[in-house]
């Protein structure tokens, strides 16, 4: 069987681009397609892959600055030929999805969630990029048909399969389609125990204003407890500026040196609502405990009082009474651990080709 991967944008390594990266091992001799491609951007991880990219590879600034371009992105993702391919999967979160398929061509799509700027929360997920202003004034106006495309793209999708009962509710709710769960993988074998903990709190991801990282600050800077912050983003800058001496943005840092920072932190601070969250598992496969806001994906991962906690709003007062009352002689690591080896990408590969072939 011929097998094409598709990807939406393909210039960071985040959570969306390591589940790629395993679905590249699953089929690793399909191709990926993406609108854009920044082999810096993804630290190199793809650069023995056979990549195809559109005609926004070639405009100056899309590489970084790919979100300016939304109206472009409908026509770019349409270009893709994929009449060589019998099965077509497409890993989106956005435009991905929007790929024109012959009849005899399956596309299932494994989507990161139906896309967040048009539907639900569309102000803030918008605020979060730093669009210019000009593009920001004409946003409103451009939503509308870009909705208008973005349905009509999610009746191209022959299978959906979400990565949460969360994004799975979205799916239902926009789309109006049906969807079978397989959560994202964590690779544990990254992660491991430490026999020493450390005096400090831990956040880790991109700084974008859904992530909340400025709530994690202003309640750290409230109780003056360390807080180690792994990321970077638009808003470190304007985050560095509010926060107090007893917090530490370590920036981009390789996995090695990562992991090393979860398994010796007291626990995760997690304050986002997230479609899933990749994060908490990272930190539960080093035996931490997650203190997490309690909606979205970390409902699906995290255990409470036995892999971590959760807050019930999201500000500084609901934060700060539960990492006060925070005990870390409460968690058993290993218990933690193995909730996580749930996730595994061992797991994860045995799902995705098992539902893969059902619905084929």
């Amino acid at each position: 069987m011929k097998v094409a991967l598709v990807h939406d944008h393909l210039n960071q390594y985040g959570g969306a681009e390591r589940v790629l990266g395993v679905l590249a091992e699953i089929f690793p001799r399909a191709p990926i397609f993406t609108l854009v491609y920044d082999k810096i951007g993804t630290r190199g991880v793809f650069e023995n892959k056979e990549i195809y990219t559109s005609f926004l590879q070639h405009i100056p600034f899309t590489k970084k600055r790919h979100r300016i371009f939304p109206m472009l992105m409908p026509i770019a993702i349409e270009q893709f030929d994929f009449s060589y391919f019998d099965l077509v999967i497409s890993n989106s979160g956005s435009f991905g999805k929007g790929i024109i398929t012959k009849p005899s061509t399956k596309h299932i799509s494994y989507c990161m969630t139906p896309t967040r700027f048009l539907w639900g929360g569309s102000h803030e997920y918008v605020d979060g990029f730093n669009y210019p202003w000009p593009v920001k004034k004409l946003i409103p106006f451009l939503t509308g048909y870009l909705r208008i495309w973005d349905l009509d793209a999610s009746k191209r999708v022959d299978e959906f399969m979400a990565i949460s009962e969360t994004s799975q509710n979205r799916i239902k709710k926009y789309y109006k389609r049906n969807s079978i769960v397989v959560h994202p993988p964590v690779d544990v074998s990254k992660f491991y125990i430490s026999d020493e903990i450390e005096d400090y709190f831990l956040m880790v991801g991109r700084m974008v204003p859904y992530k909340k990282f400025e709530l994690a600050i202003n309640t750290f800077n409230k109780l003056g407890l360390p807080l180690k912050i792994i990321g970077d983003g638009p808003e470190k800058k304007r985050l560095q500026r509010l926060a107090k001496d007893n917090i530490d943005f370590l920036g981009l840092l390789p996995d090695s040196k990562v992991a090393k920072y979860y398994s010796k932190a007291k626990a995760l601070i997690f304050p986002q609502e997230e479609d899933f969250g990749i994060v908490p598992l990272e930190a539960m496969a080093s035996g931490r405990p997650v203190i997490a806001f309690r909606k979205g994906g970390a409902l699906e991962t995290v255990i409470n009082e036995k892999t971590g906690l959760f807050f019930d709003n999201q500000d500084a007062d609901s934060l700060a009474k539960v990492i006060s009352n925070f005990n870390v002689n409460r968690f058993d690591p290993k218990e933690i651990r193995a909730h996580a080896k749930k996730f595994d990408i061992r797991q994860f590969k045995e799902k995705f080709v098992n539902v893969i072939n059902s619905l084929l």
